[in-house]
């Protein structure tokens, strides 16, 4: 693969390289391959933020070795080049009733584009659904549900999932319990 560097230079890349350095830099695509280094203070900015996104400038700098200023800078440039994409809170299932965890496999009637876009956008308004992704395999989704219990898990399927347009074959998989979990991209 060849890649257009920021100064106009163009490298080339086998598929191990390219992997090695993808894992090493974010590629953004829009249009044209642009590359945005990422370096290691980039990397512990991030890591940090992911883990502690209510942290001050100052305290975030403090913590790895930057001055306020220049950390502050780099913070607002990962900011507006997206790679930060927001800052949220994250809330504890038990704690407002939605300790289960559904996994909803969805096999759609047909593949064409309209039948899959009206899927997407009804499944979108669905509020128990904190995920849905578009899968390779035998089912054609894969919906990441939450819900008090099973009762509640019976209701959602009842109030919203079988109402969504197009789908031929629906198969839930409560998950007992929860092993691991998080919220940081490995960077």
């Amino acid at each position: 693969m060849h890649l257009k560097g920021e100064k106009g230079f163009t490298f080339s890349l086998s598929n191990i390289e390219l992997l090695e350095y993808s894992a090493k830099n974010y590629i953004k695509f829009s249009g044209n391959l642009r590359v945005m280094k990422i370096d290691e203070t980039d990397r512990r900015i991030l890591k940090t933020l992911q883990k502690l996104g209510r942290l001050s400038n100052s305290d975030l700098a403090d913590q790895i070795n930057l001055s306020a200023s220049a950390c502050h800078r780099r913070v607002q440039r990962l900011e507006s080049e997206g790679i930060i994409k927001d800052y949220v809170a994250l809330l504890d299932p038990r704690k407002i009733n939605r300790k289960s965890t559904v996994f909803v496999e969805i096999t759609l009637s047909g593949q064409a584009d309209t039948i899959l876009e009206a899927f997407e956008r009804a499944v979108a308004l669905v509020p128990d659904v904190l995920e849905c992704h578009l899968m390779a395999g035998k089912a054609d989704y894969m919906l990441k549900v939450v819900a008090g219990d099973t009762d509640d898990f019976a209701r959602i399927h009842r109030q919203y999932l079988v109402r969504l347009p197009h789908v031929n074959k629906m198969q839930s998989s409560f998950a007992l319990r929860t092993v691991f979990k998080t919220t940081a991209m490995p960077v």
